[in-house]
């Protein structure tokens, strides 16, 4: 089985619906996709209809926003099998959310000073629903001619080492563990090793996050390097981490592919296990085994 864990619709950051980034998945001979947008679930049921129409199964995620307090470090942590119903996770996601659209229009404000973008330019580049982030912004940048793609606006306009840039809340990952499983589902941090997204996190926190429970490790992507990839595979076996390989799909947002990474079964059913009632569909557990 081919299985991507790890993909974006236009509901977060990607450039797809959640219907058309399936009928994409089937297409490219993925056997299973967990839709994971950043901080919300709003997706889940457009993309579970059209994975029954596809006969692909489906998994729902959530790719929630991290930070470590004491260093600020940026960490994300995939959150698969989570209840909807959670009123805490729920009650955190939104402050997630909210803080996203504040923090987007603070980065506005500063580069409408010196380039041909507003509120509502960057609005134009989102479907109705969609969190607006720094992705978004990049998309207003090359539909006002200033940057070729999104890529290279992250690379210098919208750098955090740039003046326009303006942090983000987040959720201390050892926190977000543990509404993860108070939510009844299973956490696994997203691609940990990527440095070239900036710095990565220490290995005191990270075995902080592995010591409150962290389920598994985003070890296939290819933003972790290979050095970094051996060191998570050592921590996985150590400790008895599920690890996961994923595409990190935004569709035309970036070059990612979808399957270009991919998750063991066994690694899926023992992510299955650890939750109290996911969402899927067009799969078995047996399946799996």
């Amino acid at each position: 089985m081919r299985i991507d864990l790890h993909t974006h619709s236009w509901v977060s950051d990607g450039t797809q619906a959640p219907a058309e980034l399936v009928a994409d998945a089937a297409a490219a001979g993925l056997d299973v996709v967990a839709l994971t947008d950043h901080d919300q679930s709003a997706g889940w049921d457009e993309a579970r209809e059209a994975a029954a129409l596809h006969g692909l199964g489906w998994l729902g995620g959530i790719e929630v926003t991290c930070r470590v307090l004491a260093s600020g470090i940026s960490v994300h942590m995939l959150a698969y099998g989570v209840s909807r119903a959670d009123v805490e996770l729920a009650a955190a996601l939104a402050g997630l959310r909210d803080s996203r659209d504040h923090r987007a229009q603070a980065m506005v404000d500063r580069l409408a000073e010196d380039f041909p973008i507003d509120w509502e330019s960057v609005q134009a580049q989102t479907q109705d629903g969609s969190t607006i982030g720094r992705p978004h912004i990049a998309d207003a940048l090359v539909a006002a001619g200033v940057v070729k793609d999104r890529t290279e606006a992250f690379a210098h306009i919208l750098s955090p080492r740039g003046p326009y840039y303006v942090g983000q809340p987040a959720l201390d990952p050892v926190d977000a563990v543990r509404l993860i499983h108070g939510a009844g589902g299973a956490a696994v941090m997203a691609h940990p090793v990527a440095g070239a997204r900036g710095r990565v996190i220490g290995k005191a926190d990270m075995l902080a996050v592995v010591e409150a429970g962290l389920d598994g490790v985003e070890v296939y992507h290819r933003d972790n390097s290979e050095e970094g990839r051996g060191q998570l595979l050592s921590l996985a076996a150590e400790r008895g981490l599920i690890v996961t390989g994923s595409s990190d799909y935004h569709g035309a947002g970036k070059p990612n592919r979808l399957g270009e990474n991919t998750t063991e079964p066994l690694a899926l059913l023992r992510l299955l296990e650890r939750t109290d009632a996911p969402e899927y569909v067009g799969f078995e557990a047996s399946d799996l085994s």
